[in-house]
């Protein structure tokens, strides 16, 4: 059989990876599509309780996307007077647009610490150097499904009495020790997007965290600004978990452990047969990412081949439009890693066969 004639590799196949779960998924939106309750009911409280439980917090609210969760934690804080505007929050470079969106919108002042390129996440030898009088809080994110979290984060937020913020949008189920992400700081950000280790079938998000006057100003905030009906204490947003994601998401929670222990079963092998495996040789894996000098080729030169592969991402925050005032900054490893990077299936309905057929392209074309 000639290379043309093989089946496609798709990086992330969503209809393949549900059917995996498909008759649970089925039933479970026909038991809440029968209920006749589609908002704030028993299924997003549900889908909470077991969150908060696999999560390890004392309290989980749902919301309607993680933006949003990420920017009711902010705004949550700075209603409680933890935050002020124009408060500095450190943040890594090189995320997503998504966790500096949530920073600037709340008129908060985001300061971008450059990666480590042996971890591709926030070097935290950098963080104490930023610090600041008006520094108020770190923003962790759990990049590409690995914890960035190291005993150096937990003790510089101590020394200066930071808050510590987790975006854990790609890393559900990940691990610190024997404690699960998003559990590790004050208050942590979850998406629960469609491609995400635990997706939704649209968009969906949550917060988790230890402290209830947090969770209930992020609940009041999320509806309106309205904590009892038709009384608005702040001005809120409509930012809400359906019960038809709710219920997914219940479903889909029981089986991500195991789900997670299969992409970790692709990426071992990876990690073994790749000639330059990724940098990040740990974690849930919601991308599996390498870096390559001649990266636009070896995506080309793969998808020639029926392998479909994505960058995450190709543009970094400092260097987008929306951002303009920051244009100017050099920030040298964060660029490269955007030059570089590319991300290769890996998902747990991938085989090994599929995978085998990914590292002999990957291999054969050297930088």
């Amino acid at each position: 059989m000639t290379s043309e004639s093989k089946p496609i590799i798709e990086y992330l196949p969503l209809g393949k990876i549900n059917a995996l779960h498909g008759a649970e998924i089925r039933e479970a939106i026909d038991r809440v599509v029968d209920s006749g309750w589609y908002l704030l009911g028993d299924a997003v409280r549900t889908f909470e309780s077991e969150y908060a439980q696999f999560i390890g917090t004392k309290h989980c609210v749902g919301v309607a996307n993680g933006l949003d969760a990420l920017t009711l934690i902010l705004r949550a804080c700075i209603e409680m007077g933890k935050l002020s505007l124009g408060d500095e929050v450190i943040v890594p470079a090189n995320t997503y647009v998504a966790t500096i969106l949530s920073i600037t919108e709340n008129n908060l002042v985001p300061v971008l610490v450059e990666p480590s390129i042996e971890t591709l996440q926030m070097d935290d030898q950098l963080i104490e150097r930023s610090i600041t009088p008006r520094t108020r809080a770190v923003m962790m994110v759990h990049l590409y499904g690995c914890c960035a979290y190291s005993e150096r984060v937990g003790e510089l937020c101590r020394k200066y009495g930071l808050l510590l913020f987790e975006d854990n949008a790609q890393a559900h189920g990940c691990t610190f020790g024997n404690r699960r992400t998003g559990s590790l700081g004050y208050a942590a950000a979850h998406s629960f997007y469609p491609g995400k280790n635990l997706g939704a079938l649209g968009d969906a998000g949550a917060v988790t965290t230890d402290d209830q006057e947090l969770a209930s100003m992020v609940r009041t905030l999320g509806n309106y600004g309205s904590s009892k009906k038709y009384v608005f204490d702040v001005k809120g947003r409509n930012s809400r978990l359906d019960e038809l994601q709710a219920a997914v998401l219940s479903v889909k929670l029981r089986h991500l452990d195991a789900d997670n222990a299969l992409r970790q079963r692709i990426a071992d092998f990876y990690n073994r047969e790749l000639a330059v495996p990724s940098p990040l040789g740990s974690g849930v894996y919601h991308v599996y990412p390498i870096l390559r000098k001649r990266r636009d080729e070896l995506q080309q030169y793969l998808l020639d081949n029926g392998v479909r592969t994505m960058i995450h991402y190709p543009i970094p925050p400092h260097k987008q439009h929306c951002y303009k005032e920051w244009n100017s900054m050099s920030l040298p490893v964060t660029e490269r890693i955007h030059r570089e990077e590319l991300s290769l299936p890996c998902h747990q309905a991938m085989t090994i066969e599929e995978a085998s057929r990914v590292v002999e392209l990957v291999n054969g074309m050297n930088d």
